[in-house]
């Protein structure tokens, strides 16, 4: 005659799941979701501290100046605590390398690489770092154009964090993750405060990507 097996200590009933098991579930849920809450409000916060310029710098742009959140210590320490939570929560172990472009990737990847105990490179133009470097080029709306990175800045097998203020076209984010590639590194993703949803950006990238605030999903 079959049946279910009889329970023990070790061996529960269905219908009664182990509490010592739902006890750590319930653990390991209540840092997380304290962790979703407190990303949840400091992007509040740092939205609301955007200002908008309409038909700048051309007719049709709705330019978003982040600098204010620089001018405030406050919230400058926002920003680098909310993109450490997402790091922290969105990849298996933390970066090797915090990859930041030129030049706003300037403004906030040294910080949060800092934050996160690990190294900073930057992605400059052309001709702007001395030693060996590799160049990736990228089209922009009247041209071409090239990233440079030093050829001894990422390790083979690293893993890397790619950071800029926006992703637009996408061209100069996926300049940079070639540059990850060509040097032997692995690329975990990218990671940008702003999105201009309707240039479709992210299509370009073959990496996970993440926007920290909010999108401008139409051009009007």
């Amino acid at each position: 005659m079959t049946g279910s097996p009889a329970s023990t200590p070790s061996h529960p009933p269905r219908d009664r799941p182990d509490a010592s098991v739902a006890a750590q579930d319930a653990r390991l849920a209540g840092p997380a979701a304290a962790a979703a809450a407190e990303l949840a409000h400091l992007t509040l916060r740092l939205r609301a501290a955007i200002r908008q310029f309409p038909e700048f710098p051309s007719p049709g742009i709705l330019f978003e100046d982040i600098l204010p959140i620089f001018a405030d210590a406050s919230l400058h320490a926002d920003l680098v605590r909310a993109l450490e939570l997402h790091v922290l929560g969105s990849y298996p172990s933390r970066p090797d390398v915090v990859l930041g472009l030129e030049a706003r990737g300037f403004l906030f990847g040294p910080s949060l690489a800092l934050r996160l105990g690990v190294a900073f490179v930057p992605v400059r133009k052309r001709g702007k770092l001395p030693g060996p470097t590799e160049t990736a080029a990228y089209s922009k709306e009247y041209g071409q154009d090239a990233f440079e990175v030093q050829a001894d800045a990422i390790g083979p097998g690293q893993t890397v964090l790619v950071v800029d203020d926006i992703i637009a076209t996408g061209g100069s984010a996926s300049a940079a993750g070639s540059l990850v590639e060509r040097l032997g590194g692995t690329l975990l993703g990218y990671l940008f405060l702003l999105e201009l949803d309707f240039l479709k950006g992210r299509a370009k990238l073959d990496a996970p990507v993440y926007t920290l605030l909010s999108s401008q999903e139409t051009s009007s």
